[in-house]
């Protein structure tokens, strides 16, 4: 049985033992700068799939946490509707072409299958065969020449050029997932599998510590894992602009060390009309938290005795409820 959670506000994104509404990730070609409209729901079912790399092999999680319902329902591998999108979210996103299976990585010898933009609009949308031209593997630096949803990178076959900067073209290679969309697997050490795009999309994402911010690539934040236990790594979209108590729609817009909360728990009179606002992630065992709004108190992120192995000591600053 998965931790207990509260729903999310925005797009149905399931954070497994959160307390405390959050939003979904801005992300755009791989690039800081990006934007996405936000359609947002209340009280949301979401069926998760986790995947766990372990170095030698991996193991497989699946599991379904339900909350409340409403209008709104989200399965892993169905983000055609914005307000279901998981690991990447577009909007009003057009159904794309599918040449070739990333999962099986069946094309002819010297291509591997590559996620890319069909439609132009900066959203992974289809599949093509590219011709391998490098050999980077996870976690090395790579470029992409023809830019972040291309397709064509410097990443061996399997993996991906993700995070790419949009003005230098370079980012970080990926694994991608292996296994099937419904039983994804991931071999590299601490990273989990991240799904999105009907499956067009799928990377071994790495774990990390929230309160350290210890992520090793390029432009990253450790946010909450969308689809299962612990925290992630993660594009950074905040452009180092976006510090507690300032407006926000996207889980990963606020500057590292912040999350995009509900009003609701975040009541900074500077958010007041907006869908959310950053606040501060918190050490439980030391306790900081900011003097504005008023109120505040570091509460533990997980609920009691379900916080995952490491991680018993984050919490997030809000006003009690």
């Amino acid at each position: 049985m998965k931790h207990n959670s509260m729903p999310l506000l925005a797009f149905a994104l399931l954070l497994a033992a959160c307390q405390y509404d959050v939003y979904d990730y801005m992300t755009t070609a791989g690039t800081s700068d990006a934007t996405s409209d936000v359609v947002g729901t209340p009280n949301a079912t979401s069926a998760t799939t986790t995947t766990t790399g372990d170095g030698s092999g991996a193991t497989t999680t699946a599991s379904t946490d339900t909350t409340a319902t409403n209008d709104t329902t989200t399965t892993q591998g169905d983000t055609r509707d914005v307000t279901g999108c998981e690991f990447v979210c577009e909007t009003d996103m057009p159904g794309g072409t599918i040449e070739c299976d990333p999962w099986s990585q069946d094309c002819p010898e010297g291509q591997k299958c590559a996620a890319w933009d069909q439609s132009g609009d900066g959203a992974w949308d289809s599949t093509k065969c590219v011709p391998v031209t490098g050999d980077g593997q996870h976690g090395d630096p790579c470029a992409a020449p023809n830019g972040g949803t291309s397709g064509e990178d410097t990443c061996a076959k399997g993996h991906m050029c993700f995070n790419v900067d949009g003005k230098t073209d370079e980012g970080t290679c990926f694994a991608l997932c292996m296994g099937t969309l419904r039983a994804p697997v991931c071999a590299p050490e601490g990273t989990r599998c991240q799904v999105g795009r009907d499956g067009v999309l799928s990377l071994c994402i790495s774990g990390c510590n929230p309160l350290i911010q210890d992520c090793q690539g390029n432009n990253e934040l450790c946010i909450p894992d969308p689809q299962g236990d612990g925290f992630v790594c993660v594009l950074d979209a905040s452009g180092d602009m976006h510090p507690a108590g300032t407006p926000c729609e996207f889980v990963n817009q606020c500057n590292a060390g912040n999350i995009c909360l509900n009003l609701d728990f975040y009541p900074h009179p500077d958010c007041q009309g907006y869908l959310g606002c950053c606040g501060p992630l918190c050490d439980l065992s030391a306790p900081q938290c900011p003097a504005e709004p008023s109120g505040l108190s570091c509460e533990p992120w997980y609920q009691e005795g379900m916080a995952p192995s490491g991680y018993e000591d984050v919490g997030i600053c809000i006003v009690p409820q």
